[in-house]
């Protein structure tokens, strides 16, 4: 245990102090690229290509009706790609996807989610996986950090209610951003021993003297975005405990990094585009902390390995990958649900009730710690301006986030935003263990039944796609009403949130007083802290308590 102890905290060491470094630069390189008035020549081109004005700047209507009518035109492509698989190039023999299945994939990728009901090498051909998924993790990815800029804009903006181009902020998240940063990890990954290529399969002869084959295809190009865009869809079926998606310690601890970084470096756009680093700072001092208990809560658990038979076994073993051991699967796993992307190298479902349970609750939060490419820095600037509401009851006067009055039409939105995704969870849990259609699915009958439901609602209106395995999910009932939550889980929110944008922006700017709360020091972080546990405590507890804490306690 204690080399264990060791190695995970060396591990967790390393990836504190790259990000440390990274998040500098790289906030400041996306700070200029949503912030310039200049477009490249590649991008004149698909403007043209598109027929859209790049320098038209929106209103809030306008530019959620890009969103919605972008990510709505996506659904139908992917599902339409799916569908006719068979008669693609590649297609590698593969038949079509089932229509449920297909809409629930096309829904899982367009919204940013990558919940995956099929085995990856056995169903999808590799034009399937490039044309259609590939793409969708660029651009999905693309979609929420274009949200997520748009709120920066209403901010800052004054008696207006223009918020930006989506078009322009689409392409210029694909063009400057994602495309380089993926070019780069792809080689790394490369190096590192992920395979790229275009071979059906390839054969090894076994120890005993059995055959295997062995799928083939472009891993690389895929698991790159797949990680950087907090995205999460494996290329194989066992995601990233596969050795051809993740062949090393190091990629390990590289692939962790990549679906960290943006995330973690979105905070300092922020503060670069509104003109005050430290407001970036707070927001990023906020989402260490609560990264940092929840990583550490998981390693506890895992490490102590609660029950009689995990302790006769000596560790917490079953279903981790054997490869890196109890530490490092644990700190994918904190990784993977603290942030919206959903790839996996352990299976969740195996891990103790406490360490599964903040698993759990790292998706219930709203997986703003750091969350996903865009969506945790609204989702965490929406808690920022709970804690100023809250801070205001208290003290009796108006409150201000950033210069912005927070009123009656601003919270309305706010609450919204927050109650659309607990809503969504908890009332597809219920509905599944009230139906036959979804008790069926259910292999793991109790305490731990109920904690997969939960776990796979959670996950789909969070966005975040991971599973706890254990739930036979590819059944018409959850592909539909999985694939459902995913879409309302991602656009609700969106609306809310482009809305309230759009009100900031008609706003002007209030001159900050004495009275004025600081949203920059150490005790609003410490405030937005326990916001962001309170919210997510007040609408989950009830579920997790029925859940995992009871077959813990058991």
């Amino acid at each position: 245990m204690t080399g264990d102890w060791r190695y995970g905290a060396i591990q967790l060491a390393i990836l504190v102090v790259a990000i440390a470094v990274v998040q500098r630069p790289l906030g400041n390189y996306l700070a200029r690229v949503y912030s310039s008035e200049r477009h490249l020549r590649v991008e004149k081109w698909i403007y043209r290509a598109i027929g859209v004005n790049p320098d038209a700047d929106q209103r809030w209507p306008a530019y959620l009706r890009g969103v919605l009518v972008f990510s709505g035109a996506s659904v139908i492509v992917l599902f339409v790609i799916l569908r006719a698989q068979a008669w693609l190039p590649l297609s590698l023999g593969h038949p079509g996807m089932p229509a449920a299945q297909a809409f629930n994939t096309s829904a899982s990728f367009v919204t940013n989610t990558n919940w995956q009901s099929y085995a990856g090498e056995q169903s999808l051909g590799d034009v399937a996986q490039m044309a259609g998924l590939g793409v969708q993790n660029f651009v999905s990815a693309a979609v929420g950090m274009a949200v997520a800029v748009a709120v920066v804009r209403g901010l800052i903006r004054t008696k207006t209610g223009r918020i930006g181009n989506f078009w322009s902020d689409l392409v210029r998240g694909v063009v400057r951003g994602l495309l380089p940063l993926a070019f780069v990890a792809a080689v790394v990954l490369l190096a590192g021993g992920v395979i790229q290529n275009f071979s059906s399969a390839v054969h090894a002869a076994g120890v005993a003297g059995t055959g295997q084959n062995l799928p083939m295809g472009p891993v690389a190009s895929q698991e790159a975005i797949k990680l950087l865009g907090t995205n999460g869809g494996g290329f194989f079926n066992a995601n990233s405990a596969h050795p051809f998606e993740n062949p090393t310690w190091w990629t390990n601890l590289f692939e962790i990094f990549l679906l960290l970084v943006i995330p973690f470096s979105m905070p300092r756009a922020f503060g670069r585009m509104i003109g005050s680093v430290k407001q970036g700072r707070a927001i990023l001092f906020a989402m260490t902390v609560l990264a940092l208990g929840s990583t550490v809560i998981t390693f506890v658990s895992e490490l102590m390995h609660g029950g009689t038979a995990l302790q006769a076994a000596g560790a917490a073993m079953e279903g981790k990958e054997v490869r890196f051991g109890v530490t490092p699967s644990a700190l994918f796993s904190s990784a993977t649900t603290l942030t919206s992307t959903g790839a996996v190298d352990s299976m969740h479902s195996s891990y103790t009730p406490f360490g599964g349970g903040t698993l759990i609750a790292n998706m219930a939060v709203g997986e703003v710690a750091p969350g996903g490419v865009g969506s945790g820095l609204y989702g965490m600037l929406v808690l920022a301006i709970v804690a100023v509401f809250v801070a205001g009851l208290m003290v009796g006067r108006t409150p201000e986030f950033i210069g912005k009055k927070i009123g009656a039409r601003e919270m309305k939105l706010i609450s919204l935003y927050i109650l659309v995704t607990p809503a969504l969870a908890l009332v597809g849990t219920g509905i599944a263990i009230a139906i036959n259609a979804g008790r069926a699915s259910i292999l793991n009958p109790g305490a731990h039944g109920l904690s997969e439901v939960l776990y796979a609602f959670t996950s789909a209106a969070n966005n975040n796609g991971s599973a706890f395995a254990g739930l036979n999910a590819n059944t018409n009932f959850y592909n539909i009403a999985l694939g459902t939550v995913m879409i309302l889980g991602r656009f609700l929110p969106i609306v809310m949130i482009v809305a309230l944008a759009g009100s900031f922006a008609h706003q002007t700017i209030t001159p900050s007083t004495a009275g004025t709360l600081r949203t920059y020091g150490a005790l609003f972080v410490a405030f937005l802290v326990v916001i962001a546990i309170a919210v997510a405590a007040l609408t989950y507890f009830p579920a997790l308590a029925l859940g995992p804490l009871t077959e813990g306690i058991a």
